[in-house]
């Protein structure tokens, strides 16, 4: 039932040879463990990024609040609304919107035009926070955007009675906002401003 071992080296080098064996399954082991420990480490770092920032893009978006338009007399005697007007705020559960950063693109009967609100031809005015700060922080925080649809870099021009235009914000993460403009049929002499 049981062998006897004649051989004593025999015994010896047998055991050695399973210690050298276990000692490379075991290293073999550490590294694959440690080279999964390190993509696993990395996978979760790109998917919180990830995550960030698909949540900016939903959520860091303008809300238009008030929209209207500056009617004025063009060239032909005609009454046209001559500049935009439009109230932004941010949209609940945004972080804070550089204006600056924002892009707009209007989309309507004259063509389409796209560009930074940061324009020349673009006034910021905030109604809360410091002068000349041009960043919503706060969810009671209100800018008026005015666009001055005249301007020479503009390839847009003055909005005539019915006419209709879209205008798109986006962020500089990438969350868009749009709103449809209509001029109203009749532009009357007397009037200054126009609800769009």
């Amino acid at each position: 039932m049981f062998e006897t071992l004649l051989d004593e080296e025999e015994r010896g080098q047998v055991g050695i040879g399973t210690l050298i064996v276990f000692i490379a399954m075991v290293l073999v082991a550490a590294i694959a463990a440690g080279v999964l420990i390190n993509t696993a480490g990395f996978l979760q770092t790109q998917a919180e990024a990830t995550g960030e920032e698909s949540t900016s893009q939903v959520s860091d978006r303008l809300q238009v609040v008030s929209q209207s338009g500056n009617v004025s007399d063009n060239t032909d005697g005609d009454r046209v609304v001559d500049q935009l007007n439009i109230t932004v705020a941010q949209s609940p559960g945004a972080g804070n919107i550089d204006l600056n950063e924002t892009s707009a693109e209007l989309i309507g009967t004259q063509g389409q035009d796209t560009f930074q609100l940061d324009a020349d031809y673009v006034t910021i005015d905030m109604y809360t926070g410091d002068p000349g700060d041009v960043v919503l922080t706060d969810a009671s925080d209100r800018a008026d955007v005015g666009i001055n649809l005249e301007a020479n870099q503009l390839d847009y021009g003055s909005l005539e009675g019915g006419e209709r235009l879209e205008l798109t914000f986006t962020t500089a993460s990438g969350a868009t906002t749009s709103s449809e403009l209509r001029v109203p049929t009749t532009l009357i002499d007397d009037q200054t401003s126009v609800r769009l």
